[in-house]
């Protein structure tokens, strides 16, 4: 099962960045969003980022022309025709997804695969939403994608091996290390992540350590790159909370259920860098 030309559902954060990555390893990438401004506004990102890499060094020009003249910006679902693979990276709700599906499922190939890059959704209830259940799995990368090496290649429980196999060869294409992951809430990073992100913020509120010392502890204490609150800021607090409560809802253990901290900070708006302000305040 060769896939040569691949499209994007959605060019938000996660969306840019993994038709940036599918574009700079050769693979024909269409990014398809829902109007032109937010089109320009992910290509921007794009484009902002292959710039970086060209002044830091990391990139040549030719290679930052080379992606970008593999990339096309549509507005359009009929312009993904030829595409082989559908990645949709949309906003993480069940009937907005399926909706996206029948739309491509519309103008693609009787064997073009779809895979959802979903962090906290079933893959298996998204792939019933399809007509093409064996030829629908997960491909869930992490952020910032261009660096970030890890995909968990998600098999539903409809997903026959061949599919199975083309998404970990694509992952692999595109320079990524891919694991497979079961079907199952928070899949394996998540699964393991998110209690520990929860667990920091209880810690917290129940006077164990400030903020600043809680994130020394585990940098220095466990060799992480970033503690918890500085990676909650990046994550957002509104992405974790929206993720803890799929892992309550699944498993009823209490370690995935949200502290009530959190869920009063994403109610105050305050949802780490992105608004400006989480554990940490950041300038806008």
């Amino acid at each position: 099962m060769s896939v040569n030309t691949v499209g994007v559902l959605g060019c938000g954060l996660m969306g840019s960045g993994i038709a940036q990555v599918s574009a700079s390893a050769g693979f024909k990438t269409y990014v398809l969003e829902v109007n032109d401004s937010a089109l320009q506004k992910g290509m921007g990102r794009i484009e902002k980022f292959l710039a970086d890499g060209v002044a830091k060094g990391k990139l040549s020009a030719q290679g930052r022309d080379t992606t970008i003249g593999h990339l096309v910006g549509t507005t359009r679902y009929a312009d993904l025709e030829a595409c082989e693979l559908i990645i949709e990276a949309i906003i993480e709700n069940v009937e907005e997804k399926k909706k996206a599906y029948a739309q491509v499922e519309a103008v693609v190939g009787a064997d073009c695969l779809i895979a959802t890059n979903t962090s906290s959704l079933s893959v298996t209830e998204l792939a019933a939403g399809t007509k093409r259940p064996s030829q629908f799995g997960g491909l869930h990368f992490f952020n910032p994608v261009p660096l970030m090496k890890l995909v968990e290649v998600v098999k539903a429980l409809t997903t026959s091996a061949q599919t199975h196999e083309a998404l970990v060869d694509y992952a692999r294409a595109i320079g990524k290390e891919p694991i497979a992951a079961p079907d199952r809430g928070g899949f394996i990073v998540n699964r393991l992540l998110v209690p520990y992100l929860l667990d920091a913020i209880r810690c917290l509120d129940e006077g164990l350590g400030t903020v600043e010392d809680i994130d020394k502890g585990m940098k220095l204490g466990c060799g992480y790159p970033m503690g918890p609150f500085t990676l909650l800021d990046f994550v957002g607090l509104d992405t974790t909370y929206f993720i803890a409560n799929i892992l309550f809802d699944e498993f009823r253990e209490t370690r995935f259920a949200p502290p009530p901290l959190l869920k009063r900070m994403v109610l105050a708006g305050h949802l780490g860098k992105k608004s400006g302000k989480g554990f940490y305040e950041y300038s806008r």
